[in-house]
């Protein structure tokens, strides 16, 4: 939405994301006069309300083009929701299903994981914190190994 305005002049399509650091660097748009796909890049963004994003004027929407310090991101176009992960060992732990994002400096600092449906009666859906990430490869996201309580044995009275 604009301020000038207060009109909505775009859509959101998308997030741009950084794979390398996990930076939402920006949000895809469709233009609601001309139908383009521009880039509204977060820095533009005034505020978040319910509604949507608050910028100043539809003249903070870019050409992708436009943005050549973007280029080899926006040509990658990653998404991390629905990217498998796993641990370092290679056990399989779910797919990630959704994020959370720090809006002062849009960093994900959490991924949220659906796991298979017995694993999901078993210990409940998991969240990643950005620290445990290991490395983020174009196919999947890797994590450091994932603490399993132990059992403690039982003690029998002397």
């Amino acid at each position: 939405m604009s301020l000038r305005t207060g009109t909505q002049i775009a859509r959101v399509t998308a997030p741009l994301i950084n794979p390398n650091n996990l930076k939402i660097e920006g949000f895809f748009c469709v233009d609601s006069f001309s139908k383009d796909v521009l880039i509204l890049l977060d820095q533009d963004i005034r505020d978040f309300l319910p509604q949507g994003f608050v910028v100043n004027d539809h003249d903070v929407l870019a050409e992708p083009d436009e943005l050549i310090r973007l280029k080899e991101i926006i040509e990658l176009n990653f998404n991390i929701v629905g990217k498998p992960v796993e641990t370092v060992s290679k056990e399989k732990i779910g797919k990630v299903s959704d994020y959370a994002t720090d809006t002062s400096s849009m960093f994900i600092q959490k991924l949220y994981v659906s796991q298979s449906l017995f694993k999901s009666f078993m210990g409940g859906s998991l969240s990643v914190d950005r620290t445990q990430i290991h490395e983020i490869t174009p196919r999947r996201v890797i994590i450091n190994e994932i603490l399993k309580p132990t059992r403690a044995a039982a003690t029998v009275p002397a």
